[in-house]
């Protein structure tokens, strides 16, 4: 622990350096080699100052953490654990208590509780804000295309002599001879000759976007026109057919649907860069 800090209340550091344990390396304080103890010593050490400055302004004055919250807060962290003496054994483990864990999220939450208070002074958005967001993003509200396809698929498998390459090329040709271009009897053909689970709906793949395919099966599919059956193609997995049933094309989506979400997004951005001003100028006056 640094030293220089004599005002430190050594258990609320303990929580802080157990957080910036698990947060940055997936492990307790104690379970650490001195390099990575030393990085989480020091980010702990930082996360505790700016805390403790936080919790010393003008404007954590007034504010009051209810005991009920801070108890929820408690009993949320206990729960995690298959009982209260497992739960007690990791805060002794970890050089604390349930009356340090106490002290640590009271102090947590009234540093959240200061820092929505600074958030909240950020200038509020106007509806030009948030057009020149929607035209500038346009392609976060955009709706990708869909395809609703089935397919017919005859896997390669060396190891058994039915699904050899050219045993399963054949299989698939098979199927295709049967189809030649008839839409209305893909349901019957997949059934009887796919070996994909979907075989039992026909075939039915669903709604697809692009690039949740085989590259190959992928790129054949949005080739496809509305009601087309495609030629075989060919992955890593075996052999496919496959059916465009419908065609949803991509469409933007309409400004006053976006209109929240963008609303949200940049409160929070405003908010955040508030808060990042007032820490500055707090940690200036020091």
């Amino acid at each position: 622990m640094n030293m220089a800090h004599q005002n430190t209340d050594d258990k609320v550091f303990q929580y802080h350096l157990l957080r910036s344990a698990l947060e940055h390396f997936g492990r307790h304080s104690g379970e650490l080699d001195e390099a990575q103890f030393h990085q989480a010593q020091q980010r702990a050490s930082k996360s505790y100052e700016l805390e403790a400055l936080v919790l010393s302004s003008a404007e954590a004055k007034g504010i009051l953490i209810p005991e009920a919250q801070i108890d929820n807060a408690v009993t949320e962290i206990a729960g995690r654990y298959d009982s209260e003496e497992a739960f007690l054994d990791d805060l002794r483990r970890n050089d604390l208590d349930r009356d340090a864990l106490h002290r640590a999220l009271h102090r947590e939450l009234l540093f959240d509780a200061v820092m929505q208070r600074v958030g909240a002074r950020a200038a509020d958005i106007n509806d030009i804000d948030m057009r020149l967001f929607y035209e500038l993003h346009s392609e976060r509200f955009q709706s990708p295309e869909i395809r609703t396809a089935r397919h017919i698929l005859v896997t390669i498998n060396a190891d058994f002599a039915e699904n050899t390459r050219e045993a399963a090329l054949m299989r698939i040709q098979e199927a295709a001879q049967r189809l030649k271009g008839k839409v209305n009897r893909f349901h019957d053909i997949a059934r009887r000759y796919s070996e994909c689970p979907t075989a039992m709906d026909g075939g039915k793949l669903g709604e697809i976007r692009r690039g949740k395919l085989y590259p190959e099966v992928d790129a054949c599919l949005f080739a496809l026109q509305e009601g087309e059956i495609s030629d075989v193609v060919e992955s890593e997995m075996g052999f496919h057919i496959l059916l465009c049933e419908k065609i949803t094309p991509a469409k933007r989506l309409a400004y006053r649907r976006a209109a929240p979400k963008i609303r949200e997004i940049l409160q929070q951005r405003r908010r955040r860069n508030c808060q990042k001003a007032w820490l500055a100028e707090l940690q200036s006056q020091r």
